[in-house]
């Protein structure tokens, strides 16, 4: 058996497909590891009590949190400023994070690379921070 931690949860191989702890649905086995990963990434983003997302690579926010539905997904991340954002994730190394200041905006956004399926390659996980505590 193989136990990994990723983003605050634990995936465990079993004969099956992989399991995720912790999961409101205890029996819950995904077929591929790209689909644990996933549901810990979308978890992740959720749980913040900031809004947060997830970048593809065609720049499209493919998972936003409830803070972002309700301030807008243009709000949170403008459009133009999405790519950007995924290119900044593509040198990043697992766990390391950069910071990214929206353009005439008070806003700063924390960056996070993660390959969750080598099939597509990286996403970025972007959070938004609050600017009085963070140092550039």
């Amino acid at each position: 058996m193989t136990m990994f931690g990723f983003l605050g949860g634990t995936i465990m191989s079993v004969d099956s497909g992989y399991k995720v702890l912790p999961h409101p649905k205890p029996d819950k086995i995904y077929p591929r590891l790209s689909d644990a990963k996933w549901f810990l990434a979308v978890r992740w983003c959720d749980t913040l009590p900031t809004p947060a997302g997830i970048i593809n690579n065609t720049g499209e926010l493919a998972f936003l949190n409830q803070f972002v539905l309700t301030m807008g997904e243009k709000n949170f991340i403008p459009q133009q400023d999405r790519l950007n954002i995924f290119t900044r994730c593509m040198s990043l190394l697992p766990n390391e994070t950069v910071n990214y200041e929206l353009p005439n905006q008070n806003r700063i956004l924390e960056i996070r690379g993660l390959e969750i399926d080598a099939r597509y390659g990286k996403v970025a996980l972007v959070r938004e921070l609050s600017k009085e505590s963070t140092t550039i």
